[in-house]
């Protein structure tokens, strides 16, 4: 019986009609999905085309859409097959029972949208599939254009490029074919059961479960199912090589005893149980593959599980150091050569903690060039004395550098004057797209010097810029910065010829304040895509969802616009087979502004190396307390190269990859896959070369390594008796708490070596869980890669590790931090500078290896408690051993520990180090400040600092009478002169800042003494 919905008497029933105005919907909805996307995609191409990398987004595209539809074709016809099969090759008459009668009810349910489903599942399963292959377009270009490494692996004895080019490609292959043929399957079995072809439920005797049909259906299916089971399971015995294990990583004794046989062997039986399958189709049982089938699980239980467990419990665990120990020295070795750490240079250092006159005599070029300058502190003080203006702003942590002035060069931190939208008080459409389009200048300060009054030593600075940089080139370097991390999503540039110019260049104060205007030369210079057809202005308005685009009359014929501006969205975008470093720094070359990055070509497919989690080892203090990086690390890594160095100019936004490490097979593949890309390092000028540095992350990743592997020794690496860690940073800031310290670049001697380099350096401690800090190591990398001619410098990359005795009792950096906050004296000056409306603000803490031993410097900082804060160096701490200095100068402070003769002083460098550069600019004008005049003989002259290691007779008190009356006399003396000079310095009143500085330190001089005779 069958029910039909009654009819019009005068016609067939009614069809039901869909409403047109969702129908209207549903296509609009859609129509902006497509034009949305292909916006994007549209705006994307313009983008690569003018920045001159337009094969790579085709490659990529091209790549990602084969990949798209092989995948999809071949999932949509595997499920298409399995459901149109199992139709058509459906029994003509069900059998009757009460199963089939069920399954009649749902038929019938079902067949209404029977080609729905036919059609649209295969369709729907096959795009995701299609999306999830098309994700793997590196893997794919990798494999089609993979190269030998030239290093076979222990085991094996294949190429390491075959794991790290072929093997992640077939086992992509494999696990998609797996899943093609596991959804078919099911397809294949819900398809001929719903239409009785499979019977689930009681059989009379003799008869079958499945049709022939069926049966040959599925059992095709299975064998092909069990064919890949094999291949996985014979690609599993590569992949073990790569495995990891709780003391190191790479296949061990039973891993290669067990496992890998055992492997080998399910790898036959999973080629047996699909013979059976064969079998099964042409005879009317499944008992045999079901036999099959349960042998292989039993197999992989008894033979993949149980007997690797027994190897590994009874006779590797009681024997195995011994055991282990070829395995442990494969994994030491690659890793050590995955790394790039097989060459460090590590020497015994018997460090002395013994401080003596003169002892320093030999050090002079590392004490002179003693970096006092934090670059993570000092931003405030930029701000205040050389933002200029409210629109322009200086990141938090600034960059070191080195800048040859005078023939000498000099370690400088360095900042660009970025555009800071957010200092505007008047913000609308025009002036933040149009308008306040870009940041202006560099400005650089000697970072082993400070200025007046603990202010920055500025050589290069004020709006237009003026100092040593400038000098550098023929009317000066191009100042303008129109790409930076922190520009604006986007800015429209360009006005037609004959128009007034609308930028804002800068502002004038020397000429009233007059308005000075540019208008970049879009005829000229190429800094983004073009603008200036009706098509062009709706797609961008589009993008970004701007009306103003399209109707503005400041987008003209002649306009480009400017987006994806920070450096590093730029590499990583034209070059996204690449990881970046982290740090991204300005330097000025060739007469421009340019952003240097560091990029590495990484792998987790190395056999026997160590994985390194790369963003917990890049991961220290200064971006902990950054929060937010840009940058994503792969999650795991077994190999790094800093094969490619990256710029992108400030102006034009130009990126240019160079090869730093052509023979990096990785690189090698990716220059096969984007030719023309990477130019070789030939291009790279000396002016560029110049500025070039080791970079931080592959420094952080190789140190890391370094505290378990520089023990070389099997033997002693089982042992595990001495592992490093890295000191937590003992200033880090609240933020930072219980992170690492970072590495720091400063120059310095290495001990025997001739002469001083710029380096980075870090130190570490024992590891395990002890809390006693005491140097074991000190590593340092030669970072300077090359000077103006060009060449790359025959040391540099070279890393030098300093080994402590076992048994040295050298401070490390917490006990010396902990010395430092401890020691009486320093503690109670301290104390003093940061009452009232003062703060102590602790730099970086550097550690040196001079003098026999190791030297820590740190500078001390004070600002303002409240109000206009920015810090000024006003001390100096320094300790060897146990002896510490403190003093306003670090010669003093030197003088101070090695009992008044440190030897460091070297002619002229000391001279440097006291007094104020003839070229550093004002920073409000720019204009070069002439030294200070040496003090009078009327004037009063500050006794030295007594050392707070020393204890006379003459430091006991005499008595009080109104030491405490003067004490807070002189405190609030302080407070009224720090409050003038705050007032001083926002007016631009030099002359009252200096008067009001004066006051300061002599009510600070008078504040000491009034304590000294309270607390003896």
């Amino acid at each position: 019986m069958s029910f039909a919905p009654p009819r019009r008497p005068d016609g067939p029933a009614p069809s039901r009609r869909r409403s047109p105005l969702l129908i209207t919907l549903v296509v609009l909805a859609a129509l902006v999905v497509v034009l949305l996307f292909l916006t994007n995609f549209w705006t994307e191409v313009l983008w690569f085309t003018q920045v001159g990398y337009a094969n790579v987004i085709w490659t990529q595209w091209i790549t990602r859409s084969v990949l798209f539809v092989v995948a999809f074709l071949i999932m949509a016809a595997a499920v298409y097959s399995s459901f149109a099969v199992g139709y058509r090759t459906r029994p003509i008459y069900a059998p009757s029972t009460p199963e089939q009668a069920t399954l009649d009810q749902y038929r019938e349910a079902v067949e209404p949208l029977r080609k729905v489903v036919t059609y649209a599942g295969p369709v729907l399963i096959g795009f995701f599939a299609g999306v999830a292959a098309s994700a793997q377009w590196e893997t794919v270009l990798l494999a089609l254009n993979g190269q030998p490494f030239g290093t076979a692996d222990p085991e094996f004895g294949l190429d390491v490029g075959f794991y790290v080019f072929m093997l992640p490609v077939l086992r992509f292959v494999v696990s998609f074919l797996m899943a093609v043929l596991v959804i078919s399957t099911i397809a294949a079995v819900v398809t001929h059961y719903l239409y009785g072809g499979v019977r689930l439920g009681p059989i009379a005797d003799g008869a079958s479960r499945t049709t022939t049909a069926a049966r040959v259906h599925l059992a095709v299916l299975g064998t092909l199912i069990m064919l890949l089971v094999a291949t996985n399971y014979w690609l599993d015995r590569y992949s073990i090589l790569t495995s990891q294990h709780e003391r190191f990583d790479g296949a061990n004794y039973t891993d290669v005893h067990a496992v890998i046989p055992s492997k080998e062997i399910l790898t036959g039986v999973a080629v047996l149980v699909a013979i059976l399958f064969v079998v099964a189709a042409f005879r009317d049982t499944w008992r045999l593959p079901a036999i099959g089938v349960g042998l292989m699980v039993v197999s992989a239980i008894a033979i993949g599980a149980i007997y690797p467990a027994v190897v590994q419990r009874f006779q590797v665990d009681p024997n195995a150091q011994s055991l282990e120990a070829p395995y442990i020295q494969r994994n030491i070795d690659a890793t050590l050569d995955a790394f790039d750490i097989a060459e460090v240079e590590s020497q015994q250092y018997d460090a002395t903690t013994v401080a003596e006159a003169g002892q320093l005599r030999d050090d002079a070029g590392t004490t002179t060039q003693v970096r006092l300058l934090d670059p993570q502190v000092v931003s405030p003080s930029f701000r205040q004395l050389q933002q200029n203006k409210q629109y322009y702003n200086f990141t938090d942590n600034l960059a070191v550098d080195r800048y040859e002035i005078d023939g000498e060069s000099r370690d400088t931190v360095i900042a660009v004057r970025e555009l800071n939208l957010s200092g505007l008080a008047d913000r609308n459409w025009t002036n933040d797209r149009t308008v306040f389009t870009h940041g202006f200048g560099v400005v650089a300060a000697y970072g082993n010097q400070p200025g007046p009054d603990g202010q920055p030593a500025f050589f290069e600075g004020g709006i237009p810029t003026q100092g040593a940089l400038t000098d550098m080139f023929p009317g000066g370097y191009e100042p303008r910065i129109y790409f930076s991390p922190e520009a604006p999503p986007y800015s429209i540039v360009g006005a037609p010829e004959g128009t007034d110019p609308w930028e804002l260049d800068y502002q004038a104060d020397a000429e009233g304040g007059q308005q000075e205007l540019y208008s970049f030369p879009t005829d000229e210079v190429s800094a983004g895509p073009e603008i200036s057809t009706f098509l062009q202005r709706l797609l961008y308005a589009l993008r970004f969802g701007d009306e103003e685009i399209f109707f503005s009359d400041r987008v003209t014929e002649v306009s480009q616009i400017l987006y994806d501006r920070d450096p590093q969205e730029r590499v990583s975008k034209v070059a996204p087979w690449l990881t970046l470093d982290n740090k991204v720094y300005p330097a000025v070359v060739d007469g421009r502004v340019k952003w240097v990055i560091d990029a590495y070509t990484t792998s987790d497919a190395y056999p026997y190396s160590a994985s390194n989690q790369m963003q917990e080892a890049t991961t220290d203090s200064l971006t902990a307390a950054a929060q937010g990086l840009p940058v994503e690390a792969p999650p795991e890594v077994n190999y790094i190269r800093n094969s490619v160095k990256a710029t992108v100019d400030a102006y034009d936004g130009s990126v240019t990859l160079y090869a730093w490490d052509d023979e990096d097979p990785l690189l090698q593949a990716w220059n096969d896959v984007f030719p023309d890309s990477v130019r070789p390092i030939s291009e790279m000028s000396g002016s560029l070369m110049s500025h070039v540095r080791y970079p931080e992350d592959l420094f952080k990743v190789q140190r890391t390594l370094l505290e378990r592997y520089h023990v070389t020794e099997a033997q002693q690496f089982f042992a595990g008796s001495d592992e490093w860690r890295t000191p937590d940073d003992p200033v880090g800031s609240d933020d930072a708490l219980m992170s690492k310290q970072p590495p720091y670049y400063l120059t310095l001697q290495m001990p025997g070596e001739d002469d001083a380099a710029f380096s980075l350096t870090s130190t570490f401690i024992p590891g395990g869980f002890t809390d006693r800090e005491i140097l074991t190591g000190y590593l340092a990398a030669e970072a300077d890669a090359g000077s103006e001619d060009g060449e790359i410098a025959e040391g540099y990359g070279t890393l030098r590790l300093l080994e402590l005795p076992r048994d040295s009792t050298v401070p490390g950096p917490g006990q010396v931090q902990n010395n430092f906050n401890s020691n009486p004296t320093i503690s109670e000056q301290l104390n003093i500078l940061g009452r009232g409306d003062s703060e102590v603000v602790r730099g970086n803490q550097l550690t040196l290896p001079v003098g026999g031993g190791l030297l820590y410097v740190q500078p001390v900082y004070i600002q303002s408690g409240s109000g206009t804060q920015f810090p000024l160096l006003r001390r100096v701490l320094v300790a060897f051993g146990d002896q510490t200095g403190y003093a306003e100068t670090l010669d003093e402070a030197l003088d101070q520990v090695f009992g008044g003769d440190s030897g460091a002083e070297a002619g002229d460098a000391d001279e440097a180090e006291t007094e104020v550069p003839t070229d550093q600019v004002d920073p409000e004008t720019g204009e070069p400040i002439e030294p200070s005049p040496e003090p009078t003989e009327a004037e009063p002259t500050q006794e030295p600092t007594p050392s707070p290691t020393e204890t006379t007779e003459e430091t006991q008190a005499p008595p009080a009478g109104d030491a405490q009356a003067r004490l807070d006399a002189a405190l609030q003396d302080a407070n009224e002169a720090l409050n003038d000079s705050n007032e001083a310095l926002q007016n631009g009143d030099w002359t009252a800042y200096g008067e009001a500085q004066e006051r300061l330190q002599t009510a600070l001089e008078e504040a000491l003494a009034a304590e000294g005779e309270l607390n003896p």
